[in-house]
């Protein structure tokens, strides 16, 4: 690379923690623009801005997933779409020409037919929604931008990354490797509540800014399990391998239905809140058919046609990883000139020509019964006392994490090769491994009501996105 370049870095991180809400609205609507001093009714009952992205933001996340999956056969798979959206798009803010073009058409948006400003209003009222302040679950999102201190950056790139995404502006020597990477480790791993660590590994000499983007969820499950009822049970990672894992288990009321165009069972959990987490177990040998199939419009409809039935419901007790070079991802989705010396970031700053160096995302799952907040909680409702069907997530499966207020994607993976949590809610570091699951449903019968107790139980989500320049 020719010396008269600099680099920049892209930071991305997300930590999701499965302790469920509910939510359930499809993806689509029309938005209008939102400013922080405009947040009131809307006169016309235009839907918020954010739902206008929605739809381009889960193009982009169904998209991503299938590149990811193509790549990874054999590994888990698991990103933040909302955390690698937002991030890029603060980029593009800077962009011109060729490069502009393609960060906004990568990430699903047609300027023919949207207005950028709309894109950025969008954002801003969706990172504006996932912060506000909700007492039954804590999802937070944050962004900051790391800067040489030796580089001066254009006022209009650092004000509208800061009006917009809400981006906080931090002063940085890059030229002291070590004390340069704590700083932006430590804001990750503050933003993520710990559960995100050492994001970054190296820094090159020539970085001239960071940005960082991280995205955290907690939550409480709306209908629990009791800790009691987990066992040890098989989990096949595929024909040859079969590991055990601690399976949670609950006899409840559930959302699950057969989806013949998937040929998967589809599952619906509720969060207490605003959020939904969607599994997706496939037949046996249709993973693939499910990844190729599985689009917003299916998610959509899940999410709108909901039914209830008795089930004996095996999920197992997980937590995984997904860590990506997004240069490798992205370009094969279109973004390919930011990452190349034909980049054009002229609008961040004066100071020579720039391109971006490095891309990492980092997204953390963990499914637990239990968690701090759900201590002490119980649960009751009546099912039907007869004898339930059975439905054992213990072969690869999708799961999406979707949020009802701002009708986005948060968190999408794959579990695989299965490693239980040695301690509740504590990340542990995994590599890449494949995912599978499957789901068995035996016949049901009518009945009197039987009302069980259940215990809260908590899971974690967290992911966090880095670009550096």
């Amino acid at each position: 690379m020719p010396s008269s370049i600099t680099w920049g870095l892209l930071l991305l991180a997300g930590l999701c923690c499965l302790v469920p809400c509910s939510l359930a609205e499809g993806l689509q609507g029309d938005a209008v623009q939102e400013t922080v001093a405009s947040q009131h009714d809307h006169e016309h009952h235009e839907a918020p801005a954010c739902h206008k992205i929605a739809p381009n933001l889960a193009d982009f996340a169904f998209s991503m997933y299938r590149q990811v999956a193509h790549e990874s056969n054999h590994t888990n798979i698991f990103f933040s779409p909302v955390s690698i959206a937002t991030a890029f798009a603060m980029l593009s803010l800077g962009s011109k020409g060729d490069t502009h073009t393609q960060i906004l058409e990568g990430l699903g948006f047609n300027l023919t037919e949207r207005a950028e400003g709309e894109v950025h209003e969008g954002f801003q009222q969706l990172l504006h929604t996932l912060n506000r302040p909700d007492s039954q679950l804590q999802l937070t999102t944050g962004s900051g931008l790391f800067i040489n201190e030796s580089v001066k950056l254009l006022n209009k790139f650092l004000e509208d990354v800061k009006n917009l995404y809400h981006s906080e502006a931090f002063s940085i020597n890059f030229g002291d490797n070590q004390e340069a990477k704590k700083r932006i480790n430590d804001y990750v791993e503050k933003g993520t509540q710990g559960k995100i660590v050492d994001l970054v590994q190296d820094l090159d000499k020539d970085t001239v800014f960071a940005l960082v983007n991280y995205i955290f969820f907690k939550g409480k499950w709306e209908k629990p399990f009791e800790l009691q009822h987990t066992t040890e049970e098989d989990f096949h990672v595929d024909e040859d391998t079969t590991v055990r894992v601690p399976m949670m288990s609950r006899l409840g009321m559930f959302d699950v239905h057969y989806c013949d165009m998937l040929s998967s069972w589809s599952l619906l959990m509720d969060y207490v809140g605003n959020a939904t987490a969607f599994f997706i177990l496939p037949d046996q040998g249709k993973m693939q058919q499910l990844e190729e199939t599985l689009n917003r419009d299916i998610l959509a409809k899940a999410l709108e046609k909901r039914h209830s039935r008795s089930a004996n419901l095996h999920l197992p007790k997980l937590s995984i990883s997904g860590t990506y070079d997004l240069q490798t991802v992205l370009k094969k989705m279109g973004i390919t000139k930011v990452f190349s010396n034909e980049a054009d970031l002229s609008g961040i700053t004066e100071q020579g020509p720039l391109k971006l160096s490095k891309a990492l995302h980092k997204a953390v799952l963990t499914i637990d019964e239990k968690g701090t907040e759900a201590a002490g909680a119980t649960f009751m409702e009546a099912i039907p006392m007869s004898m339930p069907p059975t439905i054992q997530f213990n072969r690869p499966f999708v799961i999406i994490l979707y949020d009802r207020n701002t009708k986005n994607i948060l968190f999408m993976g794959k579990p695989g090769d299965l490693q239980p949590p040695q301690i509740p809610f504590m990340i542990q570091p995994l590599s890449n491994t494949r995912s599978d699951a499957r789901v068995r449903l035996s016949s049901n019968s009518a009945a009197s009501q039987l009302c069980d107790v259940r215990e809260v139980t908590e899971p974690l989500w967290v992911s966090a996105a880095s670009p550096w320049l």
